[in-house]
């Protein structure tokens, strides 16, 4: 007997909210940027004045945003009544390496998202082919990577002969022979236990077998 008006009820609000102003967005906020500007990211949100904020494609806005080369992930959210949410989550470089255009940056997926001055601390990429489709380079990454923070923060330049021929050039001139990026686990555990003994090369390549030369 009730049903009915109930669910006349139900259709009559749910109208309202979906064509109706009652939840129009009234405020967009974007947070987690650093180096990406705001404007920028606005300009790909795209939201009609007006629009109810049930109607809002988060999905789609978050489709565009992402186009942005240095941003990594991005999250649209709906906050009722009358609100969005954006949150981007930027790229961060963990290689560059330098070509006539200047450094090209490389975040922890391999991908290489700018050309512009690498920050202070990240290390250099030496390889034969360096870029974001280069296998060796790749690899390289993914050692920096999985690399100790204690050990990271030495790095000043990594070398790549192939996958398997990886060397770190610490800043004090030292030299740590990783080999490939397998079993990071096991080099990472005996690399700075290592690196307290003297010497200039300490080759953890082989993690059951380590030298100091």
């Amino acid at each position: 007997m009730w049903a009915l008006p109930v669910v006349c009820l139900m259709v009559t609000l749910g109208a309202v909210a979906w064509f109706t102003p009652a939840l129009a967005v009234r405020e967009v906020r974007v947070s987690g940027l650093t180096t990406v500007p705001e404007d920028q990211v606005r300009q790909l949100l795209r939201i009609p004045d007006g629009l109810s904020v049930l109607r809002v494609d988060t999905g789609a806005i978050a489709e565009r945003v992402a186009t942005i080369p240095k941003v990594g992930s991005v999250r649209v959210q709906r906050m009722f009544p009358s609100t969005v949410q954006v949150t981007v989550t930027e790229r961060t470089p963990v290689l560059y390496y330098d070509s006539p255009q200047g450094a090209h940056l490389l975040d922890a997926a391999g991908v290489e998202y700018a050309v512009e001055p690498a920050p202070i601390g990240v290390p250099r990429l030496l390889t034969e082919h360096p870029g974001s489709t280069d296998p060796v380079s790749r690899a390289a990454v993914e050692v920096v990577a999985a690399l100790p923070p204690a050990l990271n923060v030495q790095v000043d330049e990594v070398a790549a002969g192939s996958v398997s021929d990886i060397s770190l050039k610490l800043r004090d001139g030292r030299t740590v022979v990783w080999g490939s990026s397998d079993d990071a686990e096991r080099k990472s555990a005996v690399v700075m236990p290592l690196l307290t003994q003297p010497g200039t090369v300490f080759d953890v390549s082989s993690p059951s077998l380590v030298t100091v030369k």
